[in-house]
């Protein structure tokens, strides 16, 4: 085990929180166990107590020990795609704080693909925890590394510009090679309802249909803060991954008209685009700021949320984005666009 690894189990089986990488993006860890632990996160970040985190697991073999009545299809999925950006939502075991599911009676759980995170994960299963060997549980609750509502980090020097020194210790592995949040999909539900996706991501619906045979009810946008919607979880929020510069989302076709008309009216933009190549179609010379992101929906992803950090430092008074393609390849992105557009309050 290296010198840091070691550090970081200490420190998790002190109560101390611990930023780490995932596949998706950077968590903010805390031994899942512990409450008074787990209460530090929420401290750290500003998120309502109300809004239930993720239990990073070091393998499936502990998902029976934080959910109950694991249905077939939960192996089913774990088997096809974990390690893997998959959370799923089950009916939370009897022994899982509340602390840790917003005081629901569901779970969200995953087991995520990074070698540093699953080297954590394993390393603090092996040691043991303080608290976690009096129930059998096992796991580190991590949402992302940043003030709840903003940007998640992609890269360690994200987490410490959003967060300072609240995490006694952040495990650098490079930048996330998926660069957004897990799919979410809620299997607490019995028989006959169908899984319900509460976010999209990484793992398509399309995917998630040929393992089960059923493709999943698509209740995304909903925000599931009463009973009769689905469980509230992490990024369900309509304002959600947000700048702090107003953000604002323009079709191709628009976007140099648009453009034009913000220069002659002395507002200097940033133009985050994937097909318009800088100043290209614009009638007057730009003093505005381009950055180009691959329209390939994968590249997208991997580069958004640093080229929007860039963008919401450079002094603009407008982050313009040029809507996406159409199609179930860019769900994800477009949700995290539309989210980011509302929590920024787009002019």
């Amino acid at each position: 085990m290296s010198r840091d690894l070691a550090l970081a189990v200490r420190l998790l089986q002190a109560g101390e929180l611990v930023a780490f990488p995932t596949e998706t993006v950077y968590g903010i860890g805390a031994d899942a166990a512990n409450p008074a632990a787990v209460a530090r996160i929420f401290a750290a970040k500003g998120r309502p107590a109300d809004h239930p985190l993720i239990v990073h697991l070091p393998g499936a073999g502990h998902l029976d020990r934080w959910a109950r009545d694991v249905p077939a299809a939960a192996w089913e999925l774990a088997e096809a795609f974990w390690p893997g950006p998959l959370t799923l939502i089950l009916k939370r075991a009897p022994g899982v704080p509340g602390a840790v599911t917003g005081g629901q009676d569901t779970v969200g759980v995953r087991v995520p693909a990074h070698p540093l995170a699953l080297a954590l994960l394993r390393a603090y299963a092996q040691a043991g925890g303080v608290v976690w060997e009096k129930e059998g549980l096992c796991g580190i609750a991590a949402p992302s590394a940043n003030r709840f509502g903003r940007i998640s980090p992609t890269c360690a020097a994200h987490v410490r510009e959003e967060l300072g020194d609240a995490a006694a210790l952040v495990l650098d592995g490079g930048p996330c090679p998926v660069g957004i949040e897990s799919t979410i999909l809620d299997l607490s539900r019995d028989d006959p309802y169908p899984p319900r996706l509460l976010r999209p991501g990484h793992v398509s619906l399309e995917q998630i249909e040929t393992v089960l045979g059923v493709l999943p009810e698509a209740v995304v946008g909903q925000t599931g803060q009463n009973v009769q919607e689905p469980p509230r979880v992490s990024g369900s929020l309509d304002a959600h991954y947000a700048p702090t510069t107003p953000m604002r989302m323009v079709a191709s076709q628009r976007l140099p008209g648009f453009l034009d008309a913000q220069r002659d009216s002395g507002r200097r933009c940033a133009v985050l685009c994937h097909s318009q190549p800088p100043q290209a179609g614009l009638s007057k010379p730009s003093l505005h700021l381009w950055q180009r992101l691959p329209a390939q929906p994968e590249a997208y992803a991997r580069g958004l949320y640093a080229a929007l950090r860039a963008l919401d430092k450079a002094g603009v008074e407008l982050i313009v984005v040029e809507d996406l393609p159409v199609g179930p390849a860019w769900t994800a992105v477009a949700d995290r666009l539309r989210r980011a557009a509302c929590g920024a309050g787009g002019a």
